[in-house]
């Protein structure tokens, strides 16, 4: 296991900022966070670019990537919270100061495409990060605890979830590390941070069909990328439940693709993309049960 870098927790009156490093978001989508953001008792800024539309970007990347540093940079700020993913936050992960984050440790909140962010800053810095976002009651508040309280958490399998039919028996200890598999398997060979003693949590969202899921698993085993690998957790797969392909679903492409790896895996966790998902630290130290069905995660905060 990697010892893990864990910014100050955030308190009631703190600055934090909303950047938009990947897609932009709608005007009513911003001041949706803003108000969730304000009733925590939190002073919001925004991100000079934070609105600009350049095709599908907020923006030009140089504007997007100056808007993260700025946060990063700032000492004022004590979170970095992303509106949305989308696309476009791999094309300014390698700009990311990694200097002044190493100078001034704090909390970056996203998910989906932010996955290219988390996956930097844990290559570079070390640094424990929030795979989430704000856009619902139960969310918001799986966040809002992540940022402000020093306890661990404990995700249970839920029974109701597509993958939670996954299991593989055995128990593991080690960094959490990973989010939405297309942007995992977007950084092999681009920095990819070591899953040497990690556990890797996985999600992702439907786009074609299980020859993508299949494609990116093999590709992450041939790669080499998943060698001490101490085990594996599994979110949400929308889009999947009812989709079948020459009689296999996507519970037999996880089954046939993890079940070689020899480590432990829990399916159901309830985080990814959907409605209303709960959010979970990347980078502590987290333990994975899957007889209990559980995965504990240590905080995010200090």
């Amino acid at each position: 296991m990697t010892d893990v870098v864990l910014p100050p927790r955030i308190q009631a009156g703190d600055r934090v900022r909303l950047v938009s490093p990947a897609s932009w978001p709608t005007d009513e989508m911003l001041q949706d966070s803003v108000r969730t953001l304000e009733g925590w008792g939190l002073t919001v800024e925004i991100g000079k670019h934070a609105l600009d539309r350049h095709g599908f970007l907020a923006g030009l990347d140089e504007d997007r990537l100056a808007d993260l540093n700025d946060a990063y940079r700032d000492p004022g700020v004590r979170a970095v919270i992303a509106t949305r993913g989308g696309a476009g936050a791999y094309r300014i992960a390698d700009g990311i100061d990694f200097a002044a984050v190493r100078a001034d440790p704090k909390p970056l909140m996203g998910f989906s495409d932010i996955t290219n962010l988390h996956l930097a800053l844990w290559r570079h810095c070390r640094i424990a990060g929030i795979h989430g976002f704000l856009a619902d009651a139960r969310s918001a508040e799986s966040t809002r605890r992540l940022l402000f309280e020093t306890e661990p958490t404990t995700l249970h399998r839920d029974p109701e979830a597509l993958t939670a039919a996954i299991a593989f028996p055995g128990r593991a200890t080690g960094n959490l590390v990973g989010g939405h598999l297309g942007t995992i398997i977007g950084f092999i060979g681009a920095g990819l941070p070591s899953l040497d003693g990690a556990i890797l949590f996985l999600e992702a969202p439907r786009a074609i069909g299980l020859g993508q899921v299949d494609r990116q698993l093999t590709h992450l085993m041939r790669s080499g990328s998943l060698r001490g690998l101490r085990g594996v957790a599994l979110g949400r797969f929308p889009g999947f439940e009812d989709y079948t392909d020459r009689d296999w679903t996507v519970l037999d492409v996880l089954r046939d693709r993890l079940g070689v790896l020899g480590v432990p895996v829990v399916g159901g966790i309830d985080v990814g993309h959907g409605y209303a998902p709960l959010s979970v630290p990347l980078g502590p130290e987290a333990e994975l049960d899957a007889e209990a069905g559980t995965l504990r995660v240590g905080p995010v905060v200090s």
